[in-house]
């Protein structure tokens, strides 16, 4: 099935032609891996065979070529915490490492090849071998976001039919408190320097674990990876992988909008829960044989991330425009020098033409953006070599194939076209613009939020009578999680600013902790049509038209 984006669909959403008087002529960069735009997209083709295993077939290929001095003696793995350890392995450590986690889940654990395993885990190396052993195994990865509550966790682990689940002694206690209520669960792994009753410590397995293993000969189209999206009708939806689907296709992000080679330094600071961290931290990087870096930050600090991109050689950096915009706006940001830095891209929501101004201001390099969803690959991007658009996020990227929930995906295709559900046009030049989602979705640093189960938690506080939560303008955040609530009579009379704040504390309880109403609006009653549906379109276009 080819992912394209329809062009017809785009020009009959064409804005006016005011927004182009933000273009600007930008310097351009020669690709490493290919000549222009052009040769790309004629060039490209994606050879997808009957069996196909990244571990097997990318990651140990890259130990060959190391054992045979082919390749530079770049580490494959690069990790910091920011007080002082630092981890570094070539694609052999890599490799060796992770047939021991293998043979953890296949033996200790007694997981067999499509059983599922959910992994929640900071940025920790831990996080990188999970990934290649269930690779090894050919058990199906399902990543999650360490923000999770218990009933996050719960429906996860009930939805996925989960047989194990990876953690440390932070999120523990949380999986505790719901196992008993999911029947398939019957492994729990623990990363932790101490052991925790009822689980098995990763740490001190690994000690003792054979090395000796031999990876599964899976198929191009087994299911290798599972991501929960954010629904607007519903609790978060399943979207699978198969082990082609990221293993082959994301060679258009790692060769063409990444432009890596094994000389590079790639550092993306995604969430290990979304689909990016597959894109950038794993697959995209070392299909080219780059190193992927990555930095232990609990929260994103602006002087760290400053600090970090001077201090080390990292030549490609990813990051969302959330990251950018804080980037650019902390009062130290002129006093460091990206001596390494010769590659920035940034993907997951539209980026502002003035941050990608400021940036290139003061870095001399541009910002690439790209476009995606969990469901494919990069869709349409910019890249080396072409003229950029401020605000544009580019133009197609090269074919390719993806596999998905059979109805689920039927529903998004007209023909040979896939339908993103996402809304933009596209200009004389062949570029695309972001205008808005057809859905509900709110973007806010990144993350991907619901309204269902925003308004799922709000309906729970005594208080509230009814709720409608749309995304709301930020100049940080790019758009944060606002609530029009319904009082119930009896909540009427109360401070409304002390009963703002225990609402949201509320949500906060109830639901990751991103997730909550940044702003809340009470209201007499909320928009509705006939039927009695809520009009959130209404409340969204009121937020957004004063800008």
């Amino acid at each position: 099935m080819k992912i394209l984006l329809c062009a017809k669909y785009f020009q009959c959403l064409a804005i006016p032609g005011s927004m182009r008087a933000l273009h600007k002529d930008y310097r351009t960069m020669t690709p490493q891996n290919f000549s222009n735009y052009e040769s790309m997209k004629q060039d490209f083709k994606l050879e997808i065979p009957e069996y196909f295993n990244f571990a097997k077939d990318v990651l140990d290929q890259w130990t060959n070529m190391e054992k045979a001095g082919k390749r530079p003696s770049n580490p494959a793995f690069w990790w910091i915490n920011g007080n002082g350890e630092e981890v570094r392995w070539s694609f052999e450590e890599l490799g060796y490492l992770s047939r021991k986690f293998a043979n953890i889940l296949t033996e200790a654990c007694g997981l067999q090849r499509g059983d599922r395993v959910i992994l929640l885990l900071p940025r920790i190396p831990e996080w990188w071998l999970a990934n290649i052993a269930c690779l090894r195994t050919g058990t199906v990865l399902i990543p999650g976001t360490t923000q999770m509550t218990q009933k996050d966790i719960l429906y996860r682990l009930q939805s996925s039919k989960a047989k194990c689940i990876i953690t440390n002694e932070v999120l523990a206690p949380a999986v505790d408190a719901v196992a008993s209520k999911c029947e398939n669960l019957h492994s729990k792994l623990i990363v932790s320097q101490s052991p925790r009753e009822g689980w098995e410590n990763l740490k001190e397995m690994m000690k003792h674990a054979s090395d000796n293993h031999t990876c599964v000969k899976t198929k191009h189209n087994e299911m290798m990876a599972i991501f929960f999206t954010s629904g607007t009708s519903g609790y978060p939806k399943m979207t699978g992988h198969t082990h082609s689907s990221f293993g082959l296709g994301l060679s258009i992000n790692g060769r063409f909008w990444l432009d890596l080679t094994p000389l590079d330094v790639m550092w993306n600071t995604s969430d290990t829960g979304w689909a990016k961290s597959a894109w950038s931290s794993v697959f995209s990087p070392w299909i080219q044989g780059a190193c992927v870096f990555a930095h232990y930050l609990p929260r994103f600090e602006p002087a760290s991330i400053l600090q970090t991109l001077s201090e080390f050689p990292i030549t490609v950096f990813c990051s969302a425009p959330t990251a950018y915009r804080m980037l650019v706006q902390n009062d130290k940001a002129r006093r460091y020098k990206f001596k390494s830095l010769k590659h920035c891209v940034s993907g997951g929501e539209p980026i502002n033409p003035e941050v990608t101004e400021q940036w290139r201001n003061r870095t001399g390099l541009d910002i690439y953006e790209g476009y995606g969803q969990t469901e494919t690959v990069l869709i349409c991007g910019n890249f080396k070599g072409m003229k950029i658009k401020p605000g544009s996020m580019g133009k197609p990227s090269p074919a390719f194939d993806v596999k998905d929930n059979p109805t689920k995906t039927a529903s998004t295709l007209r023909g040979n076209f896939y339908i993103t559900g996402d809304r933009g046009y596209m200009d004389e030049d062949g570029y695309f613009w972001f205008v808005s989602r057809a859905d509900d979705i709110i973007l806010s640093s990144g993350y991907r939020i619901g309204p269902f189960e925003v308004e799922s938690a709000l309906i729970e506080h005594p208080a509230v009578a009814e709720s409608a939560v749309v995304s709301s303008p930020d100049p940080i955040r790019g758009e944060v999680v606002k609530a029009f609530i319904v009082l119930n009579p009896d909540y009427k009379s109360h401070d409304q600013e002390q009963l703002k704040k225990e609402i949201q504390e509320h949500v906060k309880r109830n639901t990751a902790p991103y997730k909550y109403p940044r702003k809340v609006e009470f209201i007499q009653e909320l928009p509705k049509t006939i039927s009695g549906k809520i009009k959130r379109n209404e409340l969204r276009k009121k937020e957004w038209e004063t800008i």
